[in-house]
């Protein structure tokens, strides 16, 4: 296989795309040959991509309730058109609400979050830095047709891999902390210029 490789001590490590910026405050997490769909799989996957792990979290199951839908921008043959995708600036109007593919996305969450725990990271300060979905080898089956024929009939699973790290802690600007240092409003000469001819004065 080649997304496998072997190590001299005998373990199969799973070779991922990318490897994380910080090592130490990152958690990888996999999932192959997984029998969901590829598109609506990879259309959820970068519905979520650069996330905070809370907030993938809870779109993930909105999406399984039916509250929030995930717009589909590349895989959009057949795909029917909602009247939710008018909450996002996609400008887009086709989602679906791909439930399979959020509980396959969700376990891998929690699997990542599982790996974080383990290195005593915080998991409130998880995004999801990194995440690929791919078409895995095709699972072929039969169906029986009209007049004797027969035609394929198969699966397509998918390889997911995801990456999350853990967020640095955010540090409020000088001009936040306590109202200090608020920016003066200016106006440009043009402006003033249009806003004097629009009250009958002459420019100067």
């Amino acid at each position: 296989d080649r997304l496998v490789r072997q190590t001299p001590a005998g373990v199969r490590m799973v070779k991922y795309a990318r490897q994380p910026l910080n090592p130490d405050k990152s958690v990888k997490t996999t999932g192959r040959n997984l029998r969901v769909h590829f598109k609506n799989t990879r259309e959820t996957a970068m519905s979520i991509r650069g996330m905070p792990l809370r907030t993938a979290q809870r779109f993930l199951k909105d999406v399984i309730a039916h509250k929030q839908c995930v717009i589909f921008h590349r895989f959009c043959g057949g795909v029917g058109r909602t009247a939710m995708s008018k909450n996002y600036e996609s400008g887009r109007s086709q989602g679906r609400f791909p439930e399979k593919s959020c509980r396959f996305l969700l376990d891998l969450l929690t699997n990542a979050e599982s790996n974080a725990e383990r290195k005593d990271m915080n998991t409130d300060n998880l995004y999801i830095e990194h995440i690929m979905v791919n078409e895995a080898v095709k699972q072929r089956r039969r169906t029986y047709r009209a007049h004797g024929r027969i035609n394929a009939f198969m699966a397509c699973p998918s390889n997911i891999e995801m990456i999350l790290t853990e967020a640095d802690e955010a540090v409020a600007r000088p001009e936040d902390v306590a109202g200090a240092g608020k920016r003066v409003k200016t106006v440009s000469k043009k402006k003033q210029a249009r806003e004097r001819l629009r009250s009958g004065m002459t420019v100067e």
